[in-house]
């Protein structure tokens, strides 16, 4: 991504902080390094906030202008009587439209089954339980090439305590990239747990590589041991042939 960033012109400056800025005609920052960077306008990314400042979120106790921390279940923490339910942005676990509908159906059902008595299966992946939220968030950046990436990154994973090991494969290696397109770039990364010999998280950056990311989340979702995916058989000559690649560089 910086790769195709930066081909366009665009200079990326990473672990740089700002510590000043001044108008005149243009904007000039000042940098932590003491350098200065000169620009027509400056757009800081400040992150985002919850639209909970008029629910009335006071009057049970809750704070407005805050995400309302939920359970697994979607049940709000801190409101008495077990009644509130919250899914999607509002509640902060993953801030993503398809994680927001995910939460609707799981959070939908739990409800379901309380009003009729129902017991609830609360277990890791149970149908009462957003486990996809924690393990298993899919994402996409619409970017020039697209990233995609499901799970834990080899960073996170490491941090976890895990005992895992990256695989990498340079996407246009594979047969079908150069039926995309020519020249095609790009590259995609296992994160195996290696007690586990699964998937723990994977990402894709390349031109429409947001279609190969089902495979990857269903992989990861069911933990699928890697022996068993070995025996999954991609199509050739398709860009899925790199499935086939990282498992064969995990092998050696």
């Amino acid at each position: 991504m910086a790769e195709s960033l930066r081909a366009s012109g665009i200079d990326l400056r990473f672990g740089t902080s700002v510590t000043g800025a001044r108008r005149d005609g243009q904007v000039t920052l000042t940098l932590d390094d003491g350098g200065t960077v000169t620009c027509d306008e400056v757009l800081f990314a400040t992150g985002r906030r919850p639209a909970t400042d008029d629910l009335g979120l006071d009057t049970v106790g809750l704070a407005p202008g805050r995400s309302i921390e939920v359970d697994s279940t979607g049940l709000a923490a801190g409101v008495p009587g077990e009644w509130l339910y919250a899914a999607g942005d509002v509640n902060g676990r993953a801030l993503l439209t398809h994680q927001g509908k995910y939460q609707g159906r799981i959070f939908g059902t739990v409800i379901a089954d309380r009003a009729a008595g129902r017991p609830l299966d609360t277990a890791a992946w149970g149908r009462s339980v957003a486990t996809a939220d924690e393990r298993a968030v899919p994402q996409v950046v619409f970017t020039d090439p697209e990233v995609a990436a499901v799970g834990p990154t080899l960073e996170e994973a490491t941090r976890e305590g895990r005992r895992v090991r990256a695989v990498d494969y340079e996407i246009g290696d594979v047969s079908g990239a150069s039926l995309y397109a020519d020249g095609y770039q790009g590259r995609a990364r296992a994160v195996v747990d290696l007690d586990r010999e699964t998937l723990l998280g994977v990402t894709f950056v390349g031109p429409g590589v947001a279609e190969l990311l089902h495979s990857a989340t269903i992989a990861v979702t069911a933990e699928v041991p890697i022996s068993r995916l070995w025996h999954a058989v991609p199509s050739y000559p398709t860009i899925s042939e790199i499935w086939l690649r990282l498992l064969e560089t995990y092998r050696g």
